[in-house]
C-alpha cells in the first residue's frame, strides 16, 4: 500500500543511453556537413586547377600562332620585295605562290566580268571588279582583280565604266582563293560573289582559270578616270594572337589566385 507521499511524487523515466537522440541527430549533421564541405573544397581546389591548365596551354598555343605568323609574315614580305616574274615562271603550288610580285600582259575578257561585293574603301561601300585576262600562249585564264569602285548598296555597278583598254601589259600581286563554309555566290546578282572560291567561281567561264588570281598594282603615273582605284596592299600584321595570349593567362591566374583565396578563407 503505498504512502501520500508516495502518490504524490511523480515517476521518473531515466534513459539508459549517454546522449538523446535530438543530439546524435545534430553530431551526425555536423559530422556530415564537415565532410561535404572537404569534398566540396576538393571538387572546387581540382576544378581550379584543371582549368588553370587548359587556361595556360591556350595561352602558349595563341604564342605559337603568332610565332607561326611572324615567320609568315617574314617570307611574304621577303617575295613582294623581290622581282616580279611572269606569270608563267610562277611554282604550281598556291603556297609558294602567295604574294609574289609578277608581270601580266594578255587581252581583257569583259564579257565574263564577275564582282566582289561588300568591299569597303576609306568607309565606303563598293565592290572589286575582277576581269579574266586572256593569253595567247594558252587557254587558261588569270582572274585579275582590277580594283575598287564605288557602289551604293555594295553590289551593284555599272561595269562598263570602267573598261580599260582591252590590251593590257600590268604588274600585280598573286592572291589565293578563298575556301570556307557558305555560299560565296550572291542570290540575287548574277555576276557577284561574296568571295573567290575556285570551284564556284570556274563554273563562271567558259574556260579553266589559273589556281591563284593577281591583284594589279597602281601605277606611278596619273590614273585615267576610266581605270578603277587600284586595290591596297594589304598590312601584314601579327593579327591578335598576342592580346588572345594574355587573355588566357589571365584567366589562369585568376583561377589559381581565386582558390588559394577561398581555401585560406576556410
Amino acid at each position: 500500500m503505498l504512502s501520500g507521499n508516495d502518490r504524490s511524487t511523480p515517476l521518473r523515466w531515466e534513459s539508459s543511453y549517454p546522449f538523446s537522440s535530438r543530439s546524435r541527430v545534430r553530431d551526425f549533421d555536423s559530422r556530415f556537413t564537415e565532410t561535404f564541405l572537404r569534398t566540396r573544397d576538393k571538387v572546387f581546389a581540382a576544378f581550379g586547377i584543371i582549368f588553370a591548365i587548359v587556361c595556360i596551354r591556350l595561352g602558349f598555343w595563341q604564342l605559337g600562332r603568332l610565332q607561326e605568323r611572324k615567320e609568315l609574315n617574314k617570307e611574304l614580305i621577303s617575295r613582294a620585295e623581290t622581282k616580279p616574274v611572269n606569270f608563267s615562271q610562277l611554282p604550281r603550288d598556291t603556297g609558294a605562290a602567295h604574294f609574289r610580285r609578277v608581270t601580266l600582259n594578255g587581252t581583257y575578257d569583259y564579257a565574263h566580268e564577275i564582282v566582289i561585293t561588300n568591299r569597303t574603301r576609306h568607309g565606303s561601300p563598293g565592290v572589286h571588279i575582277i576581269t579574266p585576262l586572256r593569253q595567247s600562249s594558252t587557254d587558261t585564264a588569270i582572274l585579275v582583280n582590277r580594283g575598287w569602285v564605288y557602289a551604293p548598296d555594295a553590289m551593284s555597278v555599272d561595269l562598263n565604266r570602267w573598261h580599260e583598254p582591252v590590251a593590257m601589259t600590268g604588274e600585280g600581286y598573286v592572291e589565293n582563293y578563298q575556301s570556307r563554309p557558305g555560299q560565296p555566290k550572291s542570290a540575287s546578282h548574277r555576276n557577284a560573289y561574296r568571295w573567290l572560291d575556285l570551284p564556284t567561281v570556274s563554273r563562271a567561264f567558259p574556260y579553266p582559270v589559273a589556281p591563284f588570281f593577281v591583284v594589279l598594282i597602281a601605277d606611278s603615273g596619273t590614273t585615267p578616270a576610266n581605270v578603277p582605284p587600284r586595290v591596297e596592299v594589304p598590312p601584314l600584321d601579327e593579327g591578335p594572337h598576342m592580346s588572345y595570349a594574355i587573355q588566357w593567362f589571365s584567366f589562369a591566374a585568376i583561377s589559381i589566385f581565386g582558390m588559394i583565396l577561398y581555401l585560406r578563407r576556410k
